[in-house]
């Protein structure tokens, strides 16, 4: 049936974990979901399409993605060199095993486009696995994780045509707050998760 989900590990199977190789091959494969959905463009000035853009095929080789992997947990510290603009970030991947199911960002401070566009929490999951429940199970995953690093409630925002993570977000308790421009805007109480 056309649209079906794929069977593949569920909600239950999987949880969130530091960056780290186990997951090499795939992380490749859904690399590869990403782009043939028009993922890592030029235009694309998300966190995982930045990735995208700087490692592109160099991610195959074992000893790019371990160093991948360490700058990835490396974001968290204040120091981390990182582009202007961008604040730092507990970045945690959702898995099963060695299956890479997608990525979960918890930005460590507001700033003023944080505030308009892009929120605390930034998630993606990668296509194969969509519409099974990860997106949900992992952000309710990540709210203990920003209640320690001080958030409460949390931004978390969505484009106001993305079905799947309006539903995931509320399904966390989401309250919309407003829209702007094509951005909806939810926050998500953390204490007590």
């Amino acid at each position: 049936m056309a649209g079906a989900p794929q069977p593949g590990p569920g909600p239950g199977d999987a949880a969130l974990t530091a960056p780290a190789t186990a997951v090499h091959a795939s992380f490749l494969a859904a690399v590869r979901e990403f782009r043939a959905e028009g993922r890592g463009l030029p235009d694309d000035n998300s966190m995982l399409g930045r990735d995208m853009a700087a490692f592109g095929d160099r991610w195959a080789d074992p000893a790019v993605f371990a160093e991948y992997a360490r700058l990835t947990r490396a974001d968290a510290a204040d120091d981390t060199p990182r582009p202007v603009g961008h604040v730092p970030s507990t970045v945690l991947w959702w898995t099963a095993g060695d299956t890479f199911l997608g990525r979960l960002s918890i930005r460590h401070r507001m700033t003023p486009r944080l505030l308009e566009w892009g929120g605390i929490i930034g998630y993606d999951v990668r296509p194969s696995a969509r519409r099974r429940g990860h997106a949900t199970a992992m952000l309710r995953a990540s709210l203990p994780v920003a209640h320690r690093l001080g958030f409460d409630p949390v931004l978390v925002t969505c484009d106001w045509d993305n079905t799947g993570s309006r539903k995931a977000i509320e399904a966390c308790g989401g309250v919309l707050e407003d829209r702007r421009a094509e951005k909806l805007r939810y926050w998500i109480a953390t204490g007590g998760t």
